[in-house]
């Protein structure tokens, strides 16, 4: 019988998926932005703004993330 091994941690490719992360959401951030100018409603305008703000938020936490996750990068070339 096979034995069940939870496959080994990569995390070599981790800042390069942060940093695509980042870049679509600053993409969506944008495309958002673009299309508050198609809209009258205010309660839309205002769903944008806070769905931005939350991404704002979450670029940040990614940025964060990136700069640990190549720091131990760093570590683990070192060694």
């Amino acid at each position: 019988m096979a034995e069940n091994r939870p496959k080994p941690d990569d995390r070599s490719d981790n800042v390069e998926k942060l940093q695509s992360m980042v870049f679509h959401t600053i993409e969506n951030m944008e495309r958002a932005e673009e299309s508050m100018a198609y809209t009258d409603s205010e309660e839309q305008l205002q769903s944008i703004q806070a769905k931005n703000e939350r991404r704002r938020e979450s670029i940040d936490a990614f940025r964060s993330e990136i700069k640990d996750e190549a720091k131990q990068n760093n570590q683990n070339e070192n060694r």
